[in-house]
């Protein structure tokens, strides 16, 4: 007959995952994806090594894990900065490039390790997940924007999709450099507002 776990197995199993990813994090917000091992986590989180490897096969699934959290964190507090329906196209814009760009120079060293730091090819993927999630909540506002006659016709998606590369490579020298370039924000807002053909 197969093991099966009970509630209170599952929620203490559930909540140590939960304190090797947080661990996780903290790793690759101080040494980036290069400084982060399954040791490194296991030291971050006072815990022994096999037990991180008990939650999480190895440093890709784990990344993979951390990638999750984070850029769910990351893309509500973007989302929640654009909700409000009675704000203007080129102010829910702008609020997304400040609070995206924000919040990246705010924690660099993570930013860099989403944005650009090599990583492994599945890594990678969950980068793009990243990317594409940033860019749905741009398309978004650039769709009402069109919508209500505040933006010049275009492909919300494409230009949703252009906004957010674009910011993240420019982000990419700021997050190296120390300290971060904070005036890069205002840049990004006007090169966004410049790419939605307003003025």
């Amino acid at each position: 007959m197969a093991y099966r776990r009970t509630p209170a197995v599952q929620a203490r199993l559930d909540a140590k995952a939960g304190l090797i990813t947080q661990a996780a994090g903290r790793v690759l917000a101080r040494d980036g994806f290069a400084g982060l091992s399954m040791a490194a986590v296991a030291a971050e989180a006072e815990i022994a090594t096999g037990t991180v490897y008990k939650h999480y096969a190895g440093k890709a699934e784990l990344v993979r894990a951390v990638f999750l959290e984070v850029v769910t964190h990351e893309v509500d507090a973007v989302r929640s900065a654009v909700d409000a329906e009675e704000l203007a196209a080129a102010e829910r814009v702008s609020a997304a490039v400040r609070t995206f760009a924000g919040r990246a120079l705010r924690n660099p060293k993570l930013a860099y390790v989403l944005l650009a730091e090599p990583v492994d090819a599945a890594v990678d993927a969950e980068r793009l997940h990243f990317r594409r999630a940033f860019a749905e909540t741009f398309e978004g506002a650039v769709a009402a924007g069109i919508a209500r006659g505040e933006l010049p016709p275009q492909r919300p998606a494409v230009t949703a999709a252009a906004l957010v590369g674009a910011i993240g490579e420019v982000l990419v020298g700021p997050l190296a450099a120390e300290p971060a370039d904070a005036a890069v924000i205002d840049d990004l807002v006007a090169f966004a507002l410049r790419a939605l053909g307003l003025r």
